[in-house]
């Protein structure tokens, strides 16, 4: 175990595997939240690859993430990290073989993985966003977009957040619906039917949204910052609390709609591997909006990484433990 640096501040690692994205995040956890970065690493890995339509992990997909795992152990030991955190989401909950995966994991990198379920996952979301919204931001509805679900979370003071999880994500409506490249008319109708009822499912599980901010997270709404700013890389300063405009979104549909997979490629802010799913993230999104009856989404980069390391420092400071230094605590 290692100690806590000289500002008291211990640093943690969180490991985020996704269905569509995996990311590392190893930083010094603060008081109330804060974190001060010491390294952190993504990889478009798509776990969920072909998921949809076998129940299954593939054995490809499952051999990219363990060998990135592999690779982001060595780093966490490089750090000596005071604990640290593995979670897998949506497409590891609901794959028919979530065994098999864990204990190769387990076998091959050391690592023990947690699999959350999507309250849980929305919860943690809601801490990291927490930990970086602008003061003037008090009540607010979160939303995340993953490769396999999508999570609502409402969140006033003094009330406890209203969490919603839905098994809808940009890799699940691509590989379930969007099919052609581009999608047809009548593909996206029927993609929007079905985010336009998830929508109306969360809508009526939050209840009342007035007077909230309406907050997005995550790489697909990250991304659409991005493309909205033209941006050649990705620059986080200009992402976090980027005002991400309904008509832009809407603007973006339209361009991302007209164009197939190898010609999005170009767009200036898309990332590389987000070519075939962008798309249904973007009609997610605009979707949502126009549901709910946003105009404005303040998009944050903060999320789920930041929350489960917030949530790991809160586990250690409860225990005090001398066990405090174990692979997963």
């Amino acid at each position: 175990m290692r100690a806590p640096r000289p500002n008291g501040a211990p640093v943690l690692a969180g490991v985020d595997i996704g269905t569509l994205t995996c990311r590392l995040l190893i930083a010094e956890v603060h008081a109330q939240g804060r974190l001060t970065e010491v390294e952190s690493d993504r990889r478009i890995l798509r776990l969920g690859e072909g998921l949809e339509q076998s129940g299954r992990l593939q054995p490809e997909p499952m051999a990219r993430v363990i060998a990135t795992l592999r690779d982001w152990q060595r780093r966490i030991e490089t750090h000596r990290v005071a604990g640290h955190i593995i979670v897998a989401t949506s497409a590891v909950r609901r794959a028919g073989n979530q065994g098999e995966f864990l204990d190769r994991v387990k076998r091959e990198t050391g690592l023990e993985v947690e699999v959350i379920t999507g309250d849980e996952e929305a919860r943690r979301t809601l801490l990291g966003i927490r930990s970086g919204l602008p003061s003037d931001v008090s009540s607010c509805v979160v939303l995340d977009i993953g490769g396999g679900s999508t999570e609502f979370m409402l969140d006033r003071p003094g009330a406890p957040p209203v969490l919603h999880s839905l098994e809808l994500g940009v890799i699940r409506l691509t590989e379930r619906l969007l099919r052609h490249d581009p999608p047809t008319a009548d593909e996206v109708a029927a993609a929007r039917d079905q985010s336009r009822r998830a929508a109306m499912a969360a809508r009526a599980r939050l209840g009342d949204l007035s007077g909230t901010t309406f907050v997005g997270t995550a790489g697909t709404i990250t991304t659409l910052a991005a493309m909205a700013q033209q941006l050649p890389l990705y620059e986080p300063a200009r992402i976090h609390h980027y005002a991400l405009k309904l008509a832009t979104v809407q603007k973006l549909e339209r361009a991302l709609l007209s164009r197939t997979k190898a010609q999005r490629r170009g767009m200036p802010g898309l990332e590389v591997g987000r070519e075939d799913v962008i798309f249904a993230g973007v009609l997610i999104l605009r979707t949502v909006m126009e549901t709910l009856g946003y105009r404005d989404c303040l998009v944050s980069d903060l999320g789920l990484r930041e929350g489960i390391l917030i949530d790991l420092a809160r586990r250690i400071t409860e225990r005090r433990s001398p066990g405090l230094g174990s692979p997963n605590v």
